[in-house]
């Protein structure tokens, strides 16, 4: 059963449609509703917690759901196709709502919202977990999962890139009606990528698909202490990154975009910023890492690059306090080391979730790799859940006023101004701040004792 060229590129494709999707939903969602449409930010955020959190504790449910399903067109496939078309339909519902009064439009946004997390788990769980049901060869299985993980960047980085330019460019001087027709552009790319997909990559009889419930997660966590640790991590960073995420735009669109007298013309700015923190990100993950990685130890480098990060918002916070906040090159500097920290740190903590595997099953005899790491996709997106939250909350306690259908940016006072500024440093200033002190503190898994552990496993094998 040896993997073909054309089923990684189908199964690539699939990887960028998707990611798409969920990248402009998770970027933009908070956006729309609060300053487009003018929803109170602390409800959008709520909705969109409350949601994202849901998702979390449902995905163990489908991936059961799944397994148990038998088809003549296999077990991945029909979900795979079903909730693509779904999703598609309720993306461009999520930005293409209809002219409706506050409390109306508050309903419609938690129904389809709350549609479009469970629509998008119908086709997100079986993409990922058909990996096995594809090859046999464990050679393969790791390259198709490098494949799909690569081309989900490439989905998400070209959201982050084009978005806004395309809003602009098809709402015609309208950002309500741009995001719209934008979506729908996205929404058909998505469903022609998931049907290359399913009718190319073939499935086979794999292995039992192996599922794991909340409780199981949360016992094997609350057993192993390292895993713990870094689950913490894992939260902190991702809660860091997702506030950035959110909050940028409202930077560069109130603060930058006035500053510099743009008008409606705040999204190069903006696109340009992005376009730095993302491609560092990458070179993060796949440069600095290795290079830096033969002079320091992952528990040494993993403290080295949350200083990077948290360096790189204390600086952001000081150009803008010196008043340099609308100096693109000193941003995308700050910003470049902000996103390259990110990308290493991303890298490191799922080294460090492999080695609390091996640490558990040290300690208690039960290897729980797949309970362990489904616990990381739970944390991830809980940590997006409440971030947004975050966001919505302190959007509303700043007073920052949005509802700018045209584009052009409304006027904030010079409190708002600060308080934006110092909600898009300082909060993930804190959060970094948090996982830094943990680890130090209680992680104990350094490269030797990783090591240690591993020799140990591997004679109790031999033996």
């Amino acid at each position: 059963m040896n993997l073909t060229r054309s089923q990684k590129i189908a199964f690539g494709i699939g990887a960028v449609g998707k990611d798409m999707v969920y990248a402009l939903s998770a970027t933009y969602v908070m956006y729309y509703y609060q300053d487009i449409l003018g929803l109170p930010s602390t409800f959008v955020g709520l909705i969109l917690m409350i949601a994202r959190v849901f998702d979390a504790v449902n995905d163990p449910f489908m991936g059961i759901l799944v397994a148990k399903t038998r088809t003549r067109w296999g077990r991945f496939r029909p979900w795979l196709f079903s909730g693509t078309v779904l999703n598609a339909v309720v993306l461009y519902a999520l930005f293409a709502a209809p002219a409706l009064e506050e409390t109306p439009m508050m309903v419609y946004f938690t129904v389809i919202y709350i549609l479009w997390g469970t629509t998008y788990t119908m086709m997100d769980i079986p993409y990922w977990s058909m990996i096995p049901a594809i090859t046999s060869t464990p050679q393969d299985r790791e390259n198709l999962s490098v494949v799909g993980r690569s081309c989900a960047g490439v989905g998400s980085a070209l959201i982050q890139i084009g978005t806004v330019m395309a809003v602009a460019s098809l709402g015609g001087g309208s950002e309500r009606a741009g995001f719209g027709r934008f979506a729908l552009i996205v929404a058909i790319i998505f469903v022609v990528a998931e049907i290359i997909c399913c009718l190319k990559v073939r499935e086979h009889d794999g292995e039992q698909m192996k599922t794991s419930t909340i409780p199981e997660m949360f016992r094997a966590l609350f057993s192993n202490d390292q895993a713990m640790i870094t689950v913490l991590a894992i939260l902190m960073i991702n809660g860091a990154l997702y506030l950035t995420s959110n909050l940028v735009i409202y930077f560069f669109k109130y603060d930058v975009g006035v500053a510099l007298n743009l008008g409606a013309e705040w999204q190069g700015n903006y696109t340009l910023f992005v376009t730095v923190g993302g491609g560092c990100q990458i070179l993060g993950m796949m440069v600095a890492y290795p290079l830096l990685r033969k002079f320091l130890g992952n528990t040494d480098l993993f403290k080295v690059a949350l200083g990077l990060a948290i360096g790189g918002y204390a600086l952001i916070l000081i150009i803008c306090l010196i008043g340099q906040a609308s100096n693109m090159i000193l941003l995308c500097v700050c910003g470049a080391l902000v996103f390259a920290a990110n990308g290493i740190l991303s890298v490191l903590t799922t080294v460090f979730l492999s080695s609390s595997v091996d640490y558990g099953e040290l300690k208690s005899g039960r290897r729980e790799e797949s309970v362990i790491f489904s616990m990381q996709t739970f944390v991830v997106k809980a940590a997006s859940g409440v971030a947004v939250f975050i966001t919505g909350i302190g959007l509303d306690l700043i007073g920052l006023a949005g509802n700018s259908e045209d584009g052009a940016p409304v006027a904030q006072s010079a409190q708002t101004i600060t308080g934006l500024r110092l909600l898009m440093t300082i909060m993930p200033i804190i959060l970094l701040i948090v996982a830094f002190i943990f680890f130090v503190k209680k992680f104990i898994l350094t490269d030797a004792k990783a090591q240690e552990i591993a020799d140990t496993l591997n004679a109790g094998k031999n033996a």
